[in-house]
């Protein structure tokens, strides 16, 4: 890593150093609400994006011009490591990742095999690339969390409400353990694949792990993240932890050994700095839905945002979840500027 990249602004929030000014990127930033990202994507399915590194670099890219965010993320999906050992599956427009044969008994969980450099060429050569391109801008690699892949592996799909995920954690806990295991084997495995090509910070996304109560996570969850973050500290790149809908397991999710703990829109920094206690940096945490607002609304709220994060040893705005297809490319230019201005004064 060059001097200039270790010293962004990005970087040195993760690690709660002094900032010139609060650092921005936005999850889900290269992606569906971007013109550009649509023409280019228009005729190539997601997954088939996701393993062509031209169309990966050019697609992570876009946002860092449009927006001129502190730190791009890499473009890929959280099914990728599972499409890339074997698995059958395909993100079907709308609905979202769909696995043909669910996992739901010993035999099928021991399909999953540990993830090799070897089984996803594409992600190295467009890592490699994007370092080139991005220079001083950080690359955030991710990987999605155990508990989320398990939850589209038992499911089948997305779930409302997890149900066939929450019996077999409850109900077989014997298969659940197991399954976990694999997947942690394999999210780990990916997350250092993208860090030994170049990512600066890696990112966990553990999306629907909210669904589960502090004791479950506790004993069902943590065990597994706790392994990933802990594989990851040789690597010497913050590590990023974030879940939706996680205000009650904020505190436990600030043992499991992110550096980063990212925050979801329904509980204020200053109150999430107290819930994860010391030693970490926070990211967060405007609603997506704002950006719909008029201009001033979203100003107001980005303000308070800054405001409640100083409370925080180190912080990195960002929303609360993804950007939603709707917003408009111009709010998200406008608040990238005003949080950088806002918060040099």
């Amino acid at each position: 890593m060059n001097a200039q990249l270790a010293e962004s602004a990005f970087l040195l929030a993760c690690r709660r150093r002094p900032v010139p000014y609060t650092p921005v990127w936005y999850m889900r930033q290269a992606g569906r609400s971007l013109p550009e990202y649509r023409a280019l994507r228009a005729g190539t399915e997601m997954l088939a994006a996701c393993a062509t590194p031209d169309l990966v670099v050019e697609i992570t890219l876009q946002p860092v011009r449009r927006y001129g965010v502190d730190a791009a993320i890499f473009f890929s999906d959280i099914v990728v490591p599972l499409k890339a050992i074997g698995v059958d599956l395909d993100i079907k427009p709308g609905v979202g990742p769909v696995v043909a044969d669910p996992i739901r008994d010993a035999a099928a969980a021991t399909r999953l095999r540990p993830i090799e450099p070897d089984d996803v060429p594409y992600v190295t050569e467009a890592i490699g690339a994007l370092v080139k391109e991005l220079d001083r801008v950080p690359l955030i690699g991710f990987a999605g969390g155990p508990f989320t892949l398990a939850s589209y592996l038992i499911e089948g799909g997305p779930s409302k409400n997890h149900d066939r995920t929450k019996a077999m954690m409850y109900g077989d806990p014997g298969l659940w353990h197991e399954l976990m295991d694999r997947l942690t084997t394999i999210t780990l495995g990916f997350l250092r694949i993208q860090a030994e090509a170049g990512a600066s910070a890696l990112q966990l996304f553990d999306s629907w792990v909210g669904a589960v109560a502090p004791h479950d996570y506790r004993t069902f969850v943590l065990p597994y993240t706790s392994r990933i973050f802990a594989g990851l500290a040789d690597l010497d790149v913050p590590r990023i932890h974030f879940g939706v809908g996680t205000g009650e397991l904020l505190g436990i999710m600030g043992e499991a050994g992110a550096d980063v703990v990212g925050v979801d829109w329904r509980v204020p920094l200053d109150e999430a700095a107290l819930r994860v206690g010391a030693g970490k940096a926070l990211q967060g945490n405007l609603d997506p839905a704002i950006l719909l607002a008029p201009w001033e609304v979203v100003a107001e709220r980005a303000t308070t945002i800054l405001e409640t994060g100083r409370v925080a040893e180190g912080h990195i705005f960002n929303l609360g979840h993804g950007v939603l297809p709707a917003t408009d490319p111009d709010q998200l230019a406008r608040l990238t500027e005003h949080i950088h201005s806002t918060s040099r004064r």
